[in-house]
């Protein structure tokens, strides 16, 4: 053997393409050349690769083995010398540089302004390649591996020249990041194969113009009719209105019905007009105040929705563009969570038939916390839509301040996505067919993959952030240059003028006819169907009921029950129930049978149970939703003697009936914003459904906070959006710290008005039981929000008897006092509470012996306040001279402010309403046990103590002199101890009340 030669060249840096091209090689041997076959034939035959997992053993050690024992010459089968096969490896060193590196060196940038990335990495020099070796054929492979599959062996300049073309044009991929072998080799053959170039007929050139022209004159007919309006204008990235609509020409032909869309405000008037066929005339009667008012508050017109049905060559096509307010992305979850919903309707091929488009702005996209949730999202069991094809409107400015060096820390807006392994395209906006080809390609991949793909529309915005907005003061390089463009229709108008497609007249014929069917307030081409009704449509009219207290049976009867339980509480023969799992369910057989009262685990499975067998699907998530955070639930059931992940899970509420409705339980990502969006979106389009998301701690909700305020408490009275969801909120004050006590009751009731949503706190098993069945028996569809206490799932006092689950009984309002007494002329005071409080101060009130003077009114349901069953409550004690509303949270939190104005208004005569709790706190709750307890103790005296009344009800009646002007603090602070009822009759729905005093007819002005 040859000690002098050298194998180093297979080595170092080259160690990847040749590890690469041995990955060819054990895939598919006949797509690398003959010597190379030769080559890793004798090494796969060394016993050092026989005693391995060959696929995982290092490629290099193998090589240096053999290079000991064999001459390179015979290696390669002498078919080739060193030095040349030290080219060949450069060659294939280059290929695979173009594939990682291309898209920094892609013309991607309409405005010119960015500078290609580490275009060194792209020359043949650099691989030690020079000008003589141009001329030079080089093998490219063979098969599904070969950069040309026409042929075996290119000169390196044929070889440069498509990789330039494939990778450095108006399109530039990124692929090499994704870990998946067969999604690499796909998108690298599907445009290597095309030279990433587009081959349109020329109608469909016609048809794409048509496209651009659209979207670019209708912003400019806006831009001079209505001066100075806000529109979020999408001049500059017109491609995407071309691509949006080639997307809903096209994705029928593989199966999709329905597209639903997501977007920000910028080009959503566009959208609207050119992709949705609302009528132009509709948009400018908006524009001019005349819009018809069709719910109370409304919203602006670049945040309304629209749906309407779209022909296209293979049939109609459902197209949705959801509501959205400004935040942006946070519509993305939603969307996912109404095609997820969607798809469950149709079955088995829903995930092809419902197509997710979520459209973003640049700085939004990878700047806004949201997108990482939903591409967590977007491959787990529970929340997968099969992919969603992602637009990114980039122009490369954000808002009008913005510099990229400030608004992310990676090389592109796109980079967020990588987080899944989506492969992202990168696209010319000025280049409106390449654009449209990466939309084809995004369609076939998602098809293929079922995962998310990007597509990164590289444009410019022309105008400022909004019409009012000067981009010049801030940005003023980048607006020298937009002022230069051309403009994109005029760009791709010349070129299809060149080409011969379309003369300069028709071109601008194109203008004008578009501009005189806008005059008319119509279309210059009609799409949208008026006559067309999806059979999946939802069938709205089921749950237009406005009245809270529809009657409904939510009972059951012994049999249904002893029944469903029996199904529940079963567990597979020879399945390794946990002992508590065990335990639980024997427990819940004892319930069933009537020999234990239920708890809040059993109440709750029961109304599930009853749900799925009378056709209702039900679906919860949660951080913890399977076990229960509090370990109540069991929903879920493991078997301990498991060996995998995929095997050992029995679900008893999934086999309660042969042909049962669904029932989905996940444990859900450790997101709250992006998982209580997604079912919001899921809940408004399953109404026939109980949707559920449930905190591990009630004041995780915080993390939602644009949820709830955007969406679940103002998407009806803004939208007309009925929703449904049912959000489990776990709340109350044990002793755990600021974190795990309060799940911000005062802000949820603070959105309350307009009967928006349901506030409900309760007490007892038997209550969550009705609550949850009522939510969906009822046509009613409301959010429901439930702040159920942790203590009280094993409290025995607020357990339920079998009784109260049977036919005829029903969800309380307000649950009256539990003391039989021989007359309620004895009660002084009356206390108003919610939630597990009142065991505390039902304990304080027997240790004391106050039954005969003390009454306790549980009130179930905070929102909308129940006024007659609280009247008739109160009414039972004449003689009480207080009311007293009692809580946990401190007095700047919970219902006190929020419900203090509906207590007064149900006072009667001279009585006085009261606080009792914690005091003011910047704080949601304390983090001392010592001084939990402290709290907890004095709140329970303060609701208790009784001594200031010494004067009898008839001895208060006397003429009250104007109160003098108070500040709104000094209101707040003494109202209590005022001997009338300083707040006015204020409506059921109002959050504000008038300083008034009805006996002397004075209005007090509050001055701050």
């Amino acid at each position: 053997m040859d000690e002098k030669l050298n194998f180093s060249y297979l080595f170092g840096s080259n160690a990847p393409y040749i590890e690469e091209l041995y990955e060819n090689f054990l895939h598919a041997p006949e797509s690398v050349e003959p010597y190379w076959q030769d080559f890793f034939a004798e090494l796969a035959a060394q016993p050092s690769f026989v005693e391995r997992d060959v696929a995982h053993y290092p490629v290099q050690e193998a090589f240096a083995q053999l290079a000991k024992q064999r001459p390179v010459a015979t290696a390669v089968s002498g078919s080739i010398d060193e030095a040349l096969l030290q080219k060949q490896i450069a060659v294939l060193r280059l290929i695979s540089a173009y594939r990682i590196q291309g898209a920094g060196a892609a013309k991607i940038d309409p405005l010119g302004l960015k500078q290609s990335r580490n275009p060194e990495g792209l020359s043949p020099e650099e691989h030690g390649l020079t000008a003589a070796d141009m001329n030079t054929q080089f093998g490219v492979g063979m098969g599904d591996f070969a950069l040309d599959s026409s042929a075996e062996k290119l000169t390196l300049a044929e070889i440069i020249n498509k990789l330039q073309k494939t990778y450095c044009e108006h399109i530039g991929v990124e692929y090499m990041h994704i870990g998946n072998r067969e999604e690499r080799l796909w998108i690298r053959n599907r445009f290597e194969r095309d030279l990433s170039t587009p081959n349109y007929s020329a109608e469909q050139k016609r048809y794409i113009l048509k496209q651009v022209t659209a979207a670019e004159t209708l912003e400019r007919y806006l831009h001079t009719k209505y001066v100075g309006q806000k529109r979020f204008s999408v001049e500059g990235g017109e491609s995407a209105i071309a691509g949006l609509n080639y997307l809903i020409q096209n994705a029928g032909k593989d199966g999709v019905e329905e597209v639903v869309i997501g977007m920000a405000h910028r080009g959503r008037l566009n959208v609207l007009v050119n992709t949705l066929g609302k009528k132009p005339a509709d948009l400018f009667a908006e524009f001019e105040g005349r819009a018809e008012i069709k719910f109370p508050s409304g919203d602006v017109k670049y945040h309304n929705g629209f749906s309407s049905d779209i022909a296209t060559p293979n049939g109609a096509m459902h197209v949705t563009l959801a509501f959205n307010p400004s935040h942006l992305e946070i519509v993305n979850p939603v969307v996912e969570g109404s095609v997820r919903a969607k798809q469950g309707r149709r079955g088995e091929n829903g995930r092809a038939q419902v197509l997710p488009v979520l459209i973003h702005g640049d700085s939004a996209f990878i700047g806004l916390g949201v997108n990482q949730g939903n591409f967590n999202m977007s491959r787990t069991r529970g929340y997968t839509t099969g992919g969603t094809v992602h637009i990114v409107i980039n122009n490369q400015i954000g808002f009008t301040t913005s510099d990229t060096r400030d608004t992310r820390s990676t090389v592109y807006c796109s980079d967020i996505a990588k987080m899944v392994d989506a492969p992202i395209f990168h696209v010319n906006g000025d280049d409106p067919e390449a654009v449209c080809y990466v939309v084809q390609a995004a369609l076939d991949y998602r098809k293929q993959f079922q995962k998310d793909v990007v597509i990164d529309l590289v444009c410019f915005r022309k105008l400022g952030h909004n019409e009012g907005d000067d981009p010049t003061l801030t940005q003023p390089m980048m607006y020298r240059a937009i002022a230069q463009h051309k403009g994109t229709r005029a760009l791709y108008a010349d070129k299809l003028i060149q080409q011969g497609v379309v003369t300069a007249e028709q071109a601008d014929g194109y203008v004008q006819e578009y501009r005189d069917a806008l005059d008319k307030g119509e279309h210059v081409e009609q799409t949208r169907l008026t006559n067309y009704e999806s059979k999946h449509r939802v069938d709205w009219s089921k749950y237009q009921g406005q009245d809270w207290r529809e009657q409904v049976e939510s009972g059951l009867s012994a049999d249904d029950i002893a029944r469903l339980a029996e199904k529940f509480t079963y567990a597979p023969e020879g399945f390794g129930l946990h002992n508590t799992a065990k335990r639980v369910i024997q427990q819940r057989k004892e319930m069933a049978a009537g020999t234990q009262n239920f708890d809040w685990g059993m109440a709750e499975t029961l109304a599930y149970a009853s749900m799925v067998t009378s056709g209702t699907g039900v679906r919860i998530s949660g951080e913890d939703s399977g076990r229960g955070t509090f370990s109540h639930r069991h929903a879920v059931l493991h078997d301990t003697n498991r060996q995998s992940h995929e095997t050992g899970i029995y679900i008893p509420l999934q086999h309660m009936a042969e042909n049962q409705a669904e029932f989905t339980v996940i444990d859900s990502i450790l997101n709250e914003e992006a998982v209580m969006a997604y079912e919001y979106g899921y809940a408004c389009s399953a109404p026939d459904k109980l949707t559920i998301w449930e905190a591990q701690f009630g004041d995780f909700a915080n993390g939602a906070q644009v949820v709830i305020d955007q969406f679940l408490s103002s998407g009806e009275t803004k939208w007309g959006r009925l929703c449904g969801l049912t959000t489990i909120l776990p709340h109350g004050y044990d002793g755990q710290g600021p974190e795990h006590s309060s799940a911000r009751l005062e802000r949820w009731l603070q959105l309350c008005s307009e009967h928006n949503m349901q506030i409900i706190m309760p007490s007892e098993a038997s209550q969550m039981f009705h609550i949850l069945r009522r939510q969906t028996l009822r046509s009613y569809r409301k959010p429901l929000v439930i702040f159920m206490s942790k203590r009280l799932l094993r409290f025995k006092d607020s357990t339920s008897p079998l009784s109260d689950f049977l036919e005829g009984t029903t969800f309380r309002p307000v649950i009256g006092d539990t003391v039989q007494r021989a007359d309620n002329g004895s009660v002084k005071r009356v206390i108003l509470c919610a939630g597990q409080v009142y065991y505390d101060i039902a304990k304080g009130r027997e240790e004391r012996g106050l039954e005969n003077d003390v009454a306790i009114v549980r009130v179930e349901q905070l929102y909308p306040f129940p006024y007659a069953e609280a009247q008739a409550e109160l009414a039972k004690y004449p003689n009480a001279q207080e009311i007293v509303w009692a809580q946990e949270e401190p007095k700047n939190q919970g219902a006190w402010y929020q419900t203090r104005h509906r207590l007064e208004r149900l006072a009667t005569g001279s009585q006085k309403v009261l606080y009792a709790g914690r005091p003011a706190s910047a704080s949601p709750a304390v983090g001392y046990a010592s001084k939990h307890n402290a709290q907890l103790k004095q709140l329970v005296e303060d609701a208790l103590d009784l001594s200031q009344i010494v004067i009898q009800a008839a001895q208060q009646v006397e003429t009250i002199a104007p109160m003098p002007q108070h500040t709104l603090l000094d209101m707040v602070e003494t109202v209590s101890q005022q001997p009338e009822n300083p707040f006015g009759n204020a409506s059921d729905d109002s959050n504000e009340h008038s300083f008034s005093n009805s006996n002397v007819n004075h209005v007090w002005k509050v001055t701050t």
